[in-house]
């Protein structure tokens, strides 16, 4: 009995499916931090994630913490946790979800502000008043010092 065309070609169209999760997996050892560019990107994704959500009559709080806890892994399995503009150390999953919160809140604040409760808009301007904080002075560092040239 003759096998058909299918059977023949299982074995090539279970291949790709055996690879796949390896071209997928995260590669940590090429991770690279956040860049302020991906940065910005992963907050107006958060944020129109948001609108879309609230249109489909998702609760405010729960649209923002979906938003929110995507970016947060986005960032952990992409970026091993680091940002370029907080610095070179990695933040916990919970410093990220907290950032990513906030973020998908204020993006969501400027795209489809209707979207947003009165009160968290409020707060949102309120916040938006306020002087950006001033950043940290990092250390100065001391100059190497040269080694005394033997005296003849």
């Amino acid at each position: 009995m003759p096998r058909s065309a299918l059977s023949l070609a299982a074995p090539l169209l279970v291949a790709p499916l055996l690879v796949l999760p390896l071209v997928l997996a995260p590669a940590t050892a090429l991770a690279a931090p956040a860049t302020e560019a991906e940065m910005n990107l992963y907050t107006r994704i958060a944020a129109v994630n948001v609108c879309i959500a609230r249109g489909a009559g998702v609760p405010f709080d729960k649209a923002v913490g979906i938003a929110g806890e995507t970016v947060a892994q986005l960032i952990q399995g992409q970026h091993d946790g680091v940002i370029t503009q907080v610095g070179p150390k990695p933040l916990s999953l919970d410093d990220l979800r907290k950032g990513s919160i906030n973020s998908a809140v204020l993006g969501a604040a400027e795209i489809c502000p209707k979207e947003v409760p009165a009160d968290v808009m409020a707060k949102v301007q309120d916040a938006l008043k306020q002087p950006a904080p001033k950043p940290v002075a990092k250390p100065a560092t001391q100059p190497t010092p040269k080694p005394a040239s033997p005296s003849k």
